[in-house]
């Protein structure tokens, strides 16, 4: 293979993955108690447990997107090698990063005639995002540069993002509920289950009335829409919630039993976000 493959922080994908097929996984930034912080998995400034629990606290979060600046440092080494680069973006609609990305291959295509930085908009965040990486990376060693790439821009819309919130604080921070909504929510108990759509945007699909439907309900998503064929590994994730991440996985791996089913936490740019008490499901899908 002589390409690289890469991916951002933001998919989440475990290290032990990154580890095994070789892809390397940039970091990405937050601001906390006006410190700046890196995140990037298992390998954090801060642990992720204590980014949590300060949420929790109250305290402020915001998140920084990858500058290109970060993305010419990584990638010119690759090509000074000799070799092309592959890179799967956070989704475009919530991130600033993929851009940064493009300006990076304008610059290095142009500084190392003959050399491929290919970018890839994955229209995709967190254990989505990963999982999209994961499959892929599985692929590399069997297809070109450009033929990985088309096969991710042709089925990266198969990876489908379900996914439920403990509570709409976090979100109504974020801009992404009204305080009224947010308010009315938590005093009926009301969960929300949302979705990345095709579009790569987060948006909300249903409410269900207490935590367990609201678990249950990304199962239910799941059994309409997943390609048995095609998912031989589920990604779920779950921002300091790992018991209700665990029930989740009971219910896939009653229905689907010889799925490989992997749990991980969910990392701090979606986790500033969404809050402590996410948990979601990722997996193959017919549609998202």
């Amino acid at each position: 293979m002589s390409y690289r493959l890469f991916t951002d922080a933001t998919s989440d994908l475990p290290v032990s993955f990154a580890e095994q097929y070789h892809v390397t996984v940039l970091p990405m930034g937050f601001t906390m108690d006006g410190k700046d912080y890196s995140y990037i998995p298992g390998n954090s400034d801060m642990p992720i447990e204590t980014f949590f629990a300060k949420m929790r606290a109250g305290v402020p979060v915001t998140t920084a997107q990858i500058n290109t600046y970060t993305f010419l440092e990584a990638f010119e080494p690759v090509l000074k090698a000799g070799e092309d680069v592959l890179y799967i973006g956070f989704s475009s609609k919530l991130s600033g990063t993929v851009q940064s990305a493009f300006t990076a291959k304008e610059e290095l295509e142009a500084k190392f005639p003959g050399r491929k930085v290919n970018v890839v908009d994955s229209l995709s965040a967190s254990l989505g995002e990963g999982l999209l990486v994961y499959y892929a990376a599985r692929k590399a060693a069997g297809m070109n540069l450009d033929e990985l790439t088309r096969w991710v821009e042709e089925n990266k819309l198969k990876f489908a993002h379900w996914f439920t919130v403990d509570d709409l604080v976090y979100l109504k921070r974020g801009g992404r509920v009204s305080g009224a909504t947010a308010a009315i929510a938590t005093i009926l108990n009301i969960k929300p289950v949302m979705h990345t759509d095709d579009g790569g945007y987060l948006t909300a699909v249903s409410k269900a009335q207490g935590r367990k439907k609201s678990l249950r309900e990304l199962f239910d998503h799941m059994q309409k829409t997943v390609l048995e064929q095609e998912t031989d590994t589920v990604f779920i994730g779950h921002c300091d919630a790992k018991e209700d991440a665990e029930y989740v996985a009971s219910l896939v791996h009653g229905q689907y039993p010889n799925m490989l089913i992997h749990i991980d936490t969910i990392g701090t740019s979606i986790g500033a976000h969404s809050g402590p008490g996410t948990v979601a499901l990722f997996f193959v899908a017919s549609e998202r």
